[in-house]
């Protein structure tokens, strides 16, 4: 049976391919934001460093194969979908609470709503190669000869 980098092939690729850059772009705005003006908005850009970190491992989850990663890819990324919601919800109903934008104020609105988008295909892709994803780790090539 395929693993699950082997079917990370079409809209596998470009899901990695687009976590890896709103990795990117979230690491960098966090760092430049707690570095140059942590004190205007700390809980937004605390929240901007979150979810760097979010799709850094939910890149890696979505890459590497096996049961394990299947199950990380599917939390982070559920936790992923949860924040966009919750924090673009709160971003339009209190505007307090984030003087300054985070990737997932207004649901993503600055990056062209890639992170509401985002985390609902890659749960869809999780789910359509579900299979495959918790076969690899049991597969007879996975298990070392002689046991």
């Amino acid at each position: 049976m395929a693993t699950r980098s082997s079917l990370a092939t079409g809209i596998g690729r470009v899901l990695i391919a687009v976590y890896g850059i709103l990795a990117l772009a979230a690491t960098g705005r966090s760092v430049v934001q707690i570095i140059e003006k942590f004190s205007f908005a700390p809980f937004a850009y605390t929240l901007s460093a979150v979810a760097a970190v979010v799709y850094i491992v939910a890149m890696i989850a979505l890459i590497v194969p096996g049961r394990s990663w299947y199950r990380v890819a599917c939390v982070t990324i559920g936790f992923e979908m949860t924040g966009v919601l919750v924090i673009g919800t709160l971003s339009l109903v209190d505007r307090q609470l984030f003087p300054d934008d985070t990737i997932w104020s207004y649901y993503g609105l600055g990056y062209a709503f890639a992170p509401l988008v985002l985390p609902i295909a890659g749960l869809w892709w999780l789910r359509k190669h579900h299979r495959a994803a918790v076969t690899a780790d049991t597969t007879p090539s996975s298990v070392p000869a002689g046991e």
